[in-house]
């Protein structure tokens, strides 16, 4: 009788253990499934911001404005790209930034790409995966650099050449932009300019509690340093 009494314990408490086993797999499916929603909907959600300022560009007959309208519709397109690519990600909550880094250059390409002389971009990049919370300032300072000297590293139509790298040092990650262009207007203080794109990537550097470097010599090559994780609140 002990026995048998004692077998059904053994058999009530493997039960309630799978059924809270099942519970809990459950929960965090239904959870996984959200995340996914909330990226596809995010990414909605900025691809019609960016469609309609693309349609607003349409209709703007000054130079200049079309092309704020432009940068604004990159942006915009960065953001809903880091987005997708979560969405598509099995983490869900991280990505590895360098696929990202070659997706968003390839648009960029695309974008700006017209002149009769190519730029071309090489990418050196190691697998470094990050969060959405470092991922989204990181890829609008990638976005602002990368831009900057396919606008103006060229002049003409003059070819060159764009160099990408990533890698870890410890804990932290070295972003760099380097081109082989015409480099910065000398005496230039980038960190106290009125270009709004360095303004930007001043700010994002200090969001991701990075540094940032630039040095010219035979075109202007940028340097970011910023830990993986510990971003500020």
């Amino acid at each position: 009788g002990d026995q048998i009494l004692g077998l059904r314990g053994v058999m009530t408490d493997i039960t309630d253990r799978k059924l809270v086993e099942a519970q809990i797999t459950a929960s965090l499916q239904e959870k996984e499934t959200l995340l996914k929603e909330i990226h596809h909907r995010v990414k909605n959600n900025l691809q019609v911001i960016s469609s309609l300022l693309g349609l607003q560009g349409s209709y703007v007959k000054d130079e200049k404005s079309r092309q704020i309208l432009q940068e604004c519709q990159d942006r915009v397109g960065t953001m809903a790209q880091i987005h997708t690519m979560l969405y598509q990600s099995a983490d869900l909550a991280r990505i590895n930034f360098a696929c990202f880094i070659r997706d968003m250059t390839g648009r960029l390409q695309q974008t700006y790409g017209l002149a009769a002389s190519p730029v071309e971009i090489h990418i050196d990049a190691a697998d470094v995966s990050l969060t959405i919370e470092t991922s989204i300032p990181c890829g609008l300072i990638l976005n602002e650099l990368v831009s900057n000297a396919l606008k103006h590293a060229f002049p003409e139509g003059k070819g060159g050449k764009i160099h990408i790298g990533m890698r870890s040092e410890g804990d932290r990650v070295v972003l760099s932009v380097q081109d082989n262009g015409v480099g910065l207007p000398e005496g230039i203080d980038f960190k106290n300019t009125q270009s709004l794109g360095l303004e930007l990537v001043n700010l994002l550097v200090g969001q991701i509690n990075g540094t940032i470097d630039l040095r010219v010599d035979r075109g202007a090559a940028f340097t970011i340093t910023f830990p993986i994780a510990n971003m500020k609140g």
